[in-house]
């Protein structure tokens, strides 16, 4: 056993066929392991740097928004602010499913590597950004490799590690998750507040170090070298078809009206895009993104469930911080704390779930039971009201993050189970493109039926002074200074505009509940070999 502890993660003796053989040697392993033989240590090695790797791609928005006020004080540029988001998530969702496809091409550990030095580089360049325009340049370069960072831990614990196997690092990967949720904004202001602003950025840079050497001294994936050419037309049709979804949902009912010119005008430029991407990809050699996956029925099924997880998730995360703040009278300061029973929830559930597919083979359940609680938690959260207390409010989260623990890892497991391996980058990145995509849909429509509420109950409670106030600007100090009524009227507004956003997340959840009961179990690559039957 010791002999193969040595041994680096995924290293082979002859050459690979399909340049895959190398990660079913470490397939293999990993099965062994799963049938009762120690995991290699350099498996865990590796994994451990993947979870930083994932840690760096999750963690860094929730520690830069942190910093935005000082940012904008030394810099300027206030107009400009949200381009300091919008950029980064804009880079990171186009990049994606290139990402993906590079590392099914020339060999992922390379891709890999390359997308966490470009994500340590616009780090660096942001954090000496002398003004607003060259942080927001360099937020682009930031996000690029950032997109290169979930897409290529995925694929790689699915080069490694078989679906059969992988249940039993769902808790870790949802701990990752809970770990930059609550401690992102906690370490955002810690580091603002001592180290200075740029320091939110520079912090990444040991982290990404340590990644770096560790996977470039342990993993040892087979190196490819495809003769095939890059589909830079359809690449670059799915870039300006992402950007222009990306835009809509980040300038609709902001920027611009929903029916403005610039909104249909993004629109039609992204559907003429996509259109266009499809058309391509059905003639390429080498497609980006190869429309053959979606023709597995599994894999077009989760991917709509992905979808709708994003959708109803990163909606709900938004406003549930936002009630407890404005209603419950929350600190605004440890506001990653007040997501804790929903990922706790959604962490010990995870762990769970993860066991049994190991030990079971079983997925589809945990699917189904999924997205019913998300329905009934959705539906608990919307019951919430101005006499809620935080006991009731954290009660109605654990079902919640209940329901998120069954789907969140799950989704992917079963993605990575539909394509061959020969696809594995293809079919992670689209998976997490289109849980990405779903989630900036779901910020934008939740955001426009909050806001929308707001104002309308604003102006019916205090008539032309409410609906002159600034709801959108409104944070627990200032409501503080309002007047009794006015502040009344507000909490009041805010209780039903959350009411108004999960009323409708749990009816969107009811397709994604639907969905799951199409799904085909089918057999988790990686499983015990079927016994021989006796003459």
């Amino acid at each position: 056993m010791s002999q193969q502890q040595a041994t680096p993660v995924g290293d082979i003796s002859g050459p690979a066929k399909d340049g895959g053989s190398g990660a079913a040697d470490a397939a293999a392993r990993a099965a062994k392991a799963g049938a009762g033989e120690k995991q290699p240590a350099s498996v865990r090695v590796v994994l451990f740097a993947l979870m930083i790797a994932m840690l760096l791609a999750m963690l860094d928005n929730m520690i830069v928004g942190t910093a935005m006020p000082t940012i904008v004080g030394e810099l300027g540029g206030l107009d400009h602010l949200s381009w300091v988001v919008t950029a980064y998530t804009l880079a990171t969702a186009a990049s994606t499913p290139i990402w993906g496809k590079l590392g099914d091409l020339y060999g992922r550990k390379g891709i890999f590597l390359t997308s966490i030095v470009i994500f340590l580089i616009g780090s660096a360049l942001s954090g000496m950004a002398q003004d607003m325009g060259q942080l927001i340049g360099f937020r682009v370069v930031q996000g690029l490799g950032a997109g290169g960072l979930m897409v290529g831990v995925m694929a790689i614990i699915g080069d490694l590690i078989p679906p059969r196997e992988r249940g039993k690092y769902q808790g870790m990967m949802a701990g990752v998750m809970a770990v930059a949720m609550i401690g992102g904004p906690l370490v955002g202001g810690t580091i603002t507040d001592h180290l200075g602003w740029r320091w939110s950025f520079y912090i990444n840079l040991p982290l990404g170090a340590v990644a770096l050497f560790m996977i470039t001294a342990v993993l040892h994936l087979p190196k490819k070298r495809s003769q095939a050419r890059i589909d830079y037309v359809g690449a670059i049709l799915l870039t300006v078809g992402i950007t222009a979804l990306v835009l809509i949902t980040t300038w609709g009912g902001t920027e611009y009206d929903w029916l403005s010119g610039q909104i249909i005008g993004l629109g039609a430029v992204g559907v003429a895009a996509i259109a266009g991407f499809v058309l391509v990809e059905r003639k390429v050699a080498e497609p980006v993104l190869p429309l053959h996956i979606f023709g597995n029925r599994n894999f077009s099924l989760i991917t709509v469930i992905g979808f709708l997880v994003g959708f109803v998730m990163f909606g709900s995360m938004t406003f549930l911080p936002l009630f407890q703040q404005i209603v419950q009278g929350a600190s605004a300061t440890n506001s990653g704390l007040l997501l804790l029973p929903l990922l706790l929830g959604m962490m010990a559930v995870s762990l769970v779930a993860g066991r049994i597919t190991t030990s079971t083979g079983k997925y589809k359940a945990f699917v189904v039971i999924g997205g019913g609680l998300l329905v009934v938690g959705l539906a608990l959260l919307s019951l919430m009201d101005v006499g809620t207390t935080r006991f009731v409010s954290s009660v109605y989260m654990v079902v919640l993050g209940a329901g998120m623990g069954f789907l969140m890892q799950t989704t992917m497991l079963i993605a990575q189970n539909s394509v061959e391996m020969k696809d594995m980058g293809v079919g992670s990145s689209s998976a997490t493109l289109f849980r990405t995509i779903g989630g900036s849909f779901g910020v934008a429509i939740f955001g426009a039926i909050f806001t929308n509420h707001v104002q309308s109950a604003m102006t019916e409670r205090m008539g032309k002074a409410g609906a002159a106030m600034p709801t959108a600007q409104m944070d627990p100090k200032g409501l503080e200074k309002l007047p009794a009524a006015m502040k009344d009227a507000y909490m009041h507004a805010v209780a039903g505009g959350t009411h108004q956003v999960f009323v409708w997340g749990a009816l969107i959840s009811v397709i994604g509940f639907a969905t799951a009961w199409f799904l085909k179990e089918v057999p988790l690559r990686g499983g015990p070999a079927p016994k021989p039957v006796a003459e």
